[in-house]
C-alpha cells in the first residue's frame, strides 16, 4: 500500500513566453489552499492526502489542471467551490467530479 491514498498535483508551471499555462489562473494560490483544506480535515498523514505542485502537465488549453493518483483521474477548476468539491467528492468521498474532469 501507499504511504498516501492519494497524490494530487497542480500544475503550477508559469511559461515565460507568455502563452497559456495554469500560473494564468492562481494555481499556487489554489494549491496552498488545497494544502490548507486537506490539513484541516486531518488527511494530510500517512493513508490521507499529499498535495503536490507540479511542473507543466502538459495540458495547457484545457487549464489549470489538477490530476489525482493513483486514480489518474484530471481535472480542471475555475475557483475554490470546484477545488472544494474535488476535496469533498474525490478525496473525502471517492466520488469523482465528473463536470470538472477532462
Amino acid at each position: 500500500m501507499s504511504y498516501f491514498k492519494h497524490h494530487v498535483f497542480f500544475c503550477t508551471n508559469q511559461r515565460q513566453d507568455g502563452s497559456a499555462c495554469c500560473q494564468d489562473h492562481n494555481a499556487d494560490a489554489m494549491r496552498e489552499y488545497a494544502k490548507k483544506r486537506i490539513k484541516e480535515l486531518g488527511l494530510s498523514d500517512k493513508g490521507g492526502v499529499r498535495i503536490n505542485n507540479a511542473g507543466c502537465l502538459g495540458r495547457c488549453s484545457e487549464g489549470p489542471v489538477i490530476v489525482v493518483y493513483p486514480d489518474e483521474t484530471w481535472y480542471t477548476y475555475v475557483d475554490r467551490e470546484d477545488v472544494d468539491e474535488i476535496i469533498d467528492e474525490h478525496l473525502v468521498n471517492d466520488r469523482p467530479v465528473g463536470r470538472l474532469k477532462i
